[in-house]
């Protein structure tokens, strides 16, 4: 892409990249406001928490098939229009969304918001990268890039706090739409009139591999997300849906492998790095979505404040920051692959297994603050490396169909580290649950002294005795609850941080790492 010819010679090059940055934060927009906070989200749209987790699985789903076609149509169309038409897209389905209470309506709306936020985001970053002209701009773009969207999150979370605390939820689509409208006018500013690629016409799209594509991910999506709470294979639609996953997916490989020109080339699997860097990528998510648990606890368990929690998450923010820095110093000193890789995963073990010892009853701010940071930075130093290690681990005509495959894993690895969570979670708190309840019966004498004694406290408040003693009772039971909430907690990040230790030590004798940390190396500094 000639940079010459897209933006107005009169516009500075700082303004330029900041111009950009802004325009790549739609996809921070589009993928965080709807589960920023998913309590307020679900009590707007009259749904269960698990039908937010699927929305965003319908959008990040829809941005991974787009990307497969995203380049005919920003051929097709030029530069200049092609951005108008989508940010002023994106805008309408935000206000739209504003107004929409019907689930499945609501599911279409953000299968649109997943397309226009494919659309842009490629051919954006490449102009960002094109503006840097230092050997370093190929770190600089993808940091910038993916440091924006991992910090989306809170930022867009304590936005939301503020809001509905003083409008009303509406505002926050009303907010990510003008926000789309502001990028409508700067890329007025910015850009010029102009065509950069010779039109292709869109029929030469393989609209087959995209729906088939489309239908195995949304369909597999389901699957995860609905599994548990639809009982598995007891639900007709958990059956239906696995089936359809695994025929669209099966025909989407069979059809790109028999295709002359096919929309995702298989042969990138043929290499031992891809596979490794797609391996550590879900695993890499699957690690993060641990994160979900500590925030469950702050509102369930220690009875934090919404607005406290948002600025709880601040400190993994910075956490994430001091990461990207390090990760970014660690690139461009040519650290090898393997260091940055145990370095990341190590701190991750450290989170789990610290975290482990904090899950009681009750905790300060001051207790959790070091290794929820340092979950930050875990997730900081391994981000931006894992994307551009699994890129260069392909030649570099198979380069565009291995950043498709990393976003893939990093999808399937968000979407199976919340399947395994919340399954694991709802099955470790039944069993522990039944099995305190043994020892609080209503027959037990420590039951009924506890009882009497709340009773008492109750009574004193003003209440009769029927009333007192079932409040006793339900704070005894909601004890209970807590308990085995914790003790879930514990175990779960006990496994997972031993996990994290066992792949450091599949790390540190993986012989094929230096090398292609070598050929990463040569591509970016064209040595």
């Amino acid at each position: 892409m000639s940079e010459v010819t897209v933006f107005k010679s009169w516009v500075p090059n700082w303004a330029i990249i900041a111009i950009l940055f802004f325009c790549l934060l739609q996809s921070m927009i589009l993928l965080g406001v709807y589960t920023s906070n998913v309590t307020y989200a679900a009590s707007f749209l009259d749904v269960e928490v698990e039908d937010l987790q699927f929305s965003m699985c319908v959008t990040y789903g829809t941005f991974l098939a787009t990307l497969l076609i995203e380049s005919r149509f920003f051929n097709f169309f030029p530069t200049k229009k092609y951005f108008l038409v989508i940010y002023s897209l994106a805008a309408l389905t935000f206000i739209l969304t504003a107004y929409t209470e019907n689930f499945s309506l609501f599911i279409i709306l953000r299968i649109v918001e997943g397309i226009v936020m494919a659309l842009p985001v490629v051919s954006l970053r490449q102009f960002l990268i094109s503006r840097f002209k230092s050997k370093n701009a190929l770190i600089i773009g993808f940091t910038i890039n993916y440091g924006a969207l991992m910090l989306a999150s809170p930022f867009i979370m304590n936005i939301a706090v503020w809001l509905l605390e003083n409008y009303d939820w509406k505002y926050m689509a009303y907010g990510s739409a003008l926000f789309e409208i502001i990028s409508v006018a700067l890329i007025m500013f910015t850009f010029k009139d102009s065509r950069l690629h010779k039109k292709i016409p869109l029929y030469q799209i393989d609209w087959t591999s995209y729906i088939l594509l489309i239908t195995a991910i949304l369909c597999g999506a389901f699957f995860m997300v609905y599994g548990e709470k639809k009982y598995w294979f007891d639900s007709f639609q958990i059956i239906a849906a696995l089936i359809f996953a695994l025929i669209t997916g099966g025909l989407f490989i069979v059809r790109q492998l028999h295709v002359s020109r096919p929309t995702f080339d298989l042969r990138v699997f043929r290499y031992d790095n891809f596979r490794t860097g797609l391996l550590l990528s879900v695993l890499f998510y699957i690690a993060r979505s641990t994160l979900n648990i500590c925030h469950s606890t702050m509102f369930t368990v220690w009875n934090w404040e919404p607005s406290r929690v948002a600025h709880v998450q601040y400190l993994n923010v910075i956490g994430n920051v001091i990461g990207m820095v390090i990760s970014g110093l660690f690139l461009a000193k040519s650290v090898t692959s393997k260091t940055i890789f145990v370095i990341g995963f190590l701190l991750f073990a450290v989170f789990d297994f610290w975290f482990t010892f904090l899950f009681v009853p009750d905790i300060s701010l001051a207790d959790i603050a070091i290794p929820y940071m340092l979950q930050g930075v875990a997730v900081g130093i391994l981000f931006v490396p894992l994307v551009l290690f699994t890129v260069s681990a392909v030649p570099t005509h198979f380069a565009p169909f291995a950043g498709i495959a990393g976003v893939a894993g990093r999808f399937w690895g968000s979407v199976m580290g919340f399947a395994l969570i919340q399954n694991t979670t709802v099955f470790l708190q039944r069993k522990h649950f039944t099995k305190f309840r043994q020892f609080v019966l209503s027959e037990s004498p420590e039951t009924q002294m506890r009882v009497e004694q709340m009773t008492k406290s109750f009574m004193t408040k003003g209440y009769n005795i029927d009333d007192a003693t079932k409040l006793g009772m339900k704070q005894i039971i909601g004890s209970v609850s807590k308990q085995s909430v914790l003790l879930s907690n514990m175990e779960i990040f006990t496994v997972m941080g031993s996990i994290m230790l066992i792949v450091v030590f599949f790390l540190l004798i993986n012989q094929h790492l230096k090398q292609t940390f070598d050929i990463f190396k040569n591509r970016i500094w064209d040595n």
